[in-house]
């Protein structure tokens, strides 16, 4: 069952990077596809074409298309990424305004219906944080992470809820606490998708 692994971080060396090389490897051999985002220099400025597309449910830019594509391919897809400012880093934002988008991700229709087309797609977070659980329990912002994304793009596009396992401390200045954070995350998306083959 083919996973996509959409990573949006600058530097190949982050621990968003190191998260999304683990998981690959914890996960069948030919089964991945990965997506950097930053090296392919994806574009995440919605643009009047977009606004078009978004307007129409047609005529997706090159780029678009392809990202769809890419998307259409696989049943699982795993979102890992930089918690920054508490929530998605632009240019991963930038890629779902852009990609999910009427006509593909879902469809309005004439009489006013809502027509959600992601039902085949179980969707997994991997948010790498840089304070603690406490910390993001104490002040809502896991929660509200969970909303943007949870409810506002995977519930909106009909998608399945996968697992969303936070790594928390990243930047940690002990090393093992890291790893066994990183650990912990990777060890339960895996056992999600591989559940989601079975079903």
């Amino acid at each position: 069952m083919p996973t996509l692994i959409v990573t949006a971080h600058p530097d190949p060396d982050s621990l968003t990077h190191h998260v999304a090389d683990r998981l690959r490897a914890a996960l069948p051999e030919g089964t991945v596809e990965t997506a950097d985002l930053a090296a392919e220099g994806f574009d995440p400025r919605f643009t009047l074409a977009d606004r078009h597309t978004y307007r129409t449910g047609t005529d997706a830019p090159p780029e678009v298309v392809a990202e769809q594509q890419r998307i259409d391919r696989a049943t699982d897809l795993v979102l890992v990424f930089p918690v920054w400012w508490w929530s998605m880093p632009a240019l991963l934002k930038g890629w779902v305004d852009r990609v999910f988008v009427n006509g593909w991700a879902f469809e309005v229709e004439p009489e006013g219906g809502m027509r959600r087309n992601l039902g085949r797609l179980t969707v997994h977070l991997v948010p790498i944080a840089g304070d603690d659980a406490g910390v993001y329990e104490r002040h809502g912002y896991a929660e509200a992470l969970r909303t943007q994304i949870e409810h506002g793009i995977v519930d909106f596009c009909g998608a399945d809820r996968g697992v969303t396992a936070f790594v928390h401390e990243s930047e940690h200045d002990d090393a093992a606490v890291r790893e066994g954070a990183v650990a912990v995350a990777v060890d339960r998306v895996r056992r999600a998708i591989a559940a989601d083959a079975v079903d």
